[in-house]
């Protein structure tokens, strides 16, 4: 026995035992620590490999983290409604939200991916005379569709803002569906019209929800094999005046693909995660606490600020014996002396701070303000660090997020080539999952009412695929440095790395054969006019040779020789 339990024993002998007793229960609570974790964690609780770190049930750290395992829909579809209602209310309220959504709408769309038919023209044995009038029919007859607003089914977009408007609701909502109706209107072209459904409309339908559980999941019907057949809109939204009086009224159950043709019959646009996941979820989901956190802060230190410049001055007097007016204040107008008594059920006692005000208060009142200390000068580097994480989770460097460029042309163009992967990424996600299939059936379409000739398209699905192949570009990234933007293109297409089709489209959003014959055009103009173009491409002008001038050198010549 050491000297410590001596003197305890000598001093309190009943403090031994207690601190035995103590010692007995830590093991034991150590014990069923571990039997529960061998329970629960499985393996993970054995001390080995993962077991000693992640998966750990025994480290203080990890001790009461629980992480129960659950399906798509258990952890995606039945808290998707809720994410969906947040992310919206935060891009509605909350600045650095709407920025997100916005900046990669403007990026990754921009005016809209342009069309750029690319059949297979060998495979279809055009020869180039052939292949040009196709290319220039589809490109006539496309345009007729969809650069006006008779492809929306309401009659409100085109289909580049179609697609901005998809592709927006998407990142805000999770998910967004497009219908493709055949209407007849007047003065329409094509019947084909594109219909884009809301996320909230697509449900399961309440008589569905306990008999049909497992193949109705949030509105997403799937066969036996767990492919998608149907989809079940309400023809109201959830969120309309009266729903929850009046119900949805009428649920409509629509197929995936036709039973006759099996051609599209609704487009599904989201971006999966997990197997077995039939919606999608916002794009801020996995920020949107940090994010509601940091609008609560910004508008606690901007209501912070704002008190602080409205610093008043209260003095207090001896009361006037003869029952004169006291001094009522200074430097506030009349709204702010009195500025409750307009307000219904006010008594007009009330007052409030002002800018550079000075008050009066009865004798003996006193009154005290604590320093504020506004602005805060760590908010800012606070802000700023919250921000490069909430950046990260959106595939964006901080730089693009708050449009901020700081910092050297090198760093800055790497922050926009980073970002540009993402930008890529999902611009093909978009042209392959909306643009390419509303396409395919305008084409159909098209063919069908003798506007596009077509011969063999339905006989083999190999030479459907070669006539519909097409590419879609979308905005250039910009140029930080025109110059080296413009060789380096000049150089991809020197070396067939690249097209002047893709690079004209991707630099300015043009189209290279418009350019080209707009070129042919201005030359000739140039020619005509007697004027030539400098390397530099500026034109000059060229003096037109002088017949009169030419006569007379002749003659001085002649007059020479005699």
């Amino acid at each position: 026995m050491n000297i410590i339990d001596k003197t305890l024993n000598l001093i309190a002998p009943g403090i031994a035992a207690k601190r035995e007793q103590a010692r007995t229960e830590i093991v034991r609570q150590q014990a069923v620590r571990n039997v529960t974790s061998q329970l629960i964690g499985g393996s993970g609780s054995n001390g080995r490999g993962y077991g000693k770190h992640g998966a750990s049930t025994t480290k203080s750290s990890m001790l009461f983290w629980q992480t129960p395992a659950g399906d798509a829909d258990v952890d995606i579809h039945q808290n998707v409604p809720k994410l969906r209602e947040r992310a919206r209310d935060l891009h509605m309220g909350t600045d650095i939200v709407a920025a997100a959504h916005k900046g990669l709408r403007t990026n990754i769309v921009g005016t809209g991916l342009r069309l750029n038919p690319s059949f297979d023209a060998k495979f279809l044995g055009l020869d180039e005379v052939k292949a040009e009038e196709l290319r220039s029919t589809i490109q006539r007859e496309w345009s007729l569709w969809a650069d006006t607003t008779k492809c929306d089914a309401a009659g409100l977009s085109d289909f580049y803002q179609l697609q901005a408007l998809a592709f927006i609701s998407t990142m805000m909502s999770g998910d967004v569906f497009a219908l493709m109706p055949s209407k007849n209107r007047p003065w329409s072209v094509y019947d084909l019209k594109v219909n884009l459904i809301e996320a909230d409309r697509c449900a399961t339908p309440p008589d569905k929800v306990i008999t049909d559980r497992d193949r109705v999941q949030s509105g997403v019907e799937v066969d036996d094999d767990g492919m998608v057949v149907a989809y079940h809109f309400s023809n109201r939204h959830p969120g309309a005046d009266g729903y929850n009086l009046t119900g949805a009224n009428e649920w409509v159950r629509v197929e995936k693909y036709g039973k006759r043709t099996g051609r599209v019959n609704v487009l599904h646009l989201f971006e999966a995660e997990r197997p077995g996941q039939r919606r999608g979820i916002p794009v801020i989901a996995p920020i949107i606490e940090s994010l509601k956190q940091l609008s609560q802060y910004t508008s606690a230190e901007l209501a912070a600020a704002v008190i602080t410049s409205m610093y008043t001055v209260f003095i207090t007097t001896p009361a006037d014996d003869e029952g004169s007016t006291p001094f009522d204040g200074v430097g506030m107008d009349d709204d702010d002396l009195d500025g409750a008594d307009n307000v219904p059920g006010s008594t007009g006692d009330e007052i409030k701070l002002g800018q550079g005000a000075i008050m009066r208060t009865d004798p003996g009142e006193d009154v005290k303000f604590a320093d504020p200390t506004r602005p805060n000068p760590n908010y800012e580097a606070f802000v700023r660090a919250m921000l490069k994480q909430m950046a990260a989770a959106l595939e964006l460097p901080y730089e693009i997020l708050t449009k901020q460029f700081t910092s050297s042309y090198s760093a800055s163009r790497g922050a926009l080539l980073e970002a540009w992967k993402m930008y890529r990424m999902r611009r093909s996600w978009l042209s392959k999952t909306f643009c390419q299939p509303i396409y395919e059936e305008w084409f159909v379409e098209a063919v069908l009412k003798g506007r596009i000739n077509a011969p063999g398209i339905f006989d083999d699905p190999a030479i459907f695929a070669a006539y519909t192949k097409a590419e879609w570009h979308g905005p250039s990234q910009g140029l930080l440095d025109p110059t080296k933007e413009v060789d380096a293109a000049v150089k991809r297409m020197d070396n067939n790395l690249s097209t002047a089709t893709r690079e004209t489209a991707e630099i300015n959003g043009g189209s290279w054969e418009d350019n080209v014959r707009q070129r042919a055009y201005e030359k000739s103009r140039l020619r005509e006019l007697g004027l030539t173009e400098s390397p530099a491409g500026s034109s000059t002008t060229v003096a037109p040779p002088d017949p009169s001038k030419e006569g007379d050198e002749d003659n001085d010549d002649e007059e020479g020789g005699d």
